[in-house]
């Protein structure tokens, strides 16, 4: 389960960053945190601008609304989602999120 933790200003999200994929999106869930892909190389901050990117267009917020909190260097980073509720944050991640694969589900 992703886990968000509700601040002063909105939300908090743990990304794990796949810098250098093939292509951006969302992946899933990873020990917690939300896996980000981004095809930009984590170089100069391009990586991280791409992270909010994907994210603010993938949970319909304003770029400004998010905010790299910490992680700055690392895979392992905290997001601030402003103006959301956990309850919010939740729905929209979950709505963002590939379908599982048929493969994935235990039927």
């Amino acid at each position: 389960m992703i886990e968000l933790t509700p601040s002063k200003e909105g939300v908090l999200l743990n990304v794990h960053a796949q810098p250098g994929a093939r292509r951006n999106g969302l992946l899933g869930e990873r020990a917690g945190a939300l896996r980000v892909a981004v095809t930009a190389a984590p170089d100069k901050g391009k990586a991280n601008a791409a992270i909010l990117d994907v994210l603010a267009d993938a949970l319909g917020l304003r770029p400004s609304a998010i905010a790299l909190v910490s992680g700055e260097t690392s895979r392992h980073k905290r997001i601030l989602l402003a103006g959301l509720t956990p309850e919010e944050a939740g729905r929209r991640i979950a709505g963002a999120l590939p379908e599982p694969k048929p493969s994935d589900t235990n039927s």
